[in-house]
């Protein structure tokens, strides 16, 4: 199949599948035209990509995972022990940056109210 119906059957746009291609984590045929020509197998891959993605993995990272991605229904799951452990160093690192996220939204939360006066404060927390 051409890039527009794998576009049309993942809900990727045609620029976003050059992207995955670009950054190795699509690898389609190409014609003596220049056309690209994906198979089957590239519609779940790109499932598996936009799964990642959304897990808040980078393309490099996903690029090492990939291969060792298998479906279990609607989620995915690791076949590689190996790759196991970088999804949970992964998974440490969006952790901490959540903490971070939260200290800040703290921090900016005590900035905006530290200037209100007590009343307005008591009506915001309502």
């Amino acid at each position: 199949m051409f890039i527009g119906e794998l576009s049309k059957r993942t809900g990727v746009s045609a620029r976003g599948l050059r992207y995955y291609e670009e950054q190795g984590l699509l690898r389609p045929q190409r014609r003596a035209s220049g056309y690209r020509e994906f198979d089957e197998s590239d519609v779940a891959t790109v499932r598996r990509i936009r799964i990642l993605l959304a897990a808040g993995l980078n393309t490099d990272l996903i690029r090492e995972v990939l291969p060792c991605m298998a479906d279990e229904g609607a989620i995915l799951a690791p076949t590689c022990e190996e790759m196991a452990q970088d999804l949970k160093n992964e998974r440490e690192r969006l952790s901490h940056s959540i903490k971070e996220l939260q200290a800040a939204h703290t921090m900016l939360d005590s900035i905006i109210h530290a200037g209100e006066p007590a009343t307005a404060r008591a009506d915001c927390a309502g």
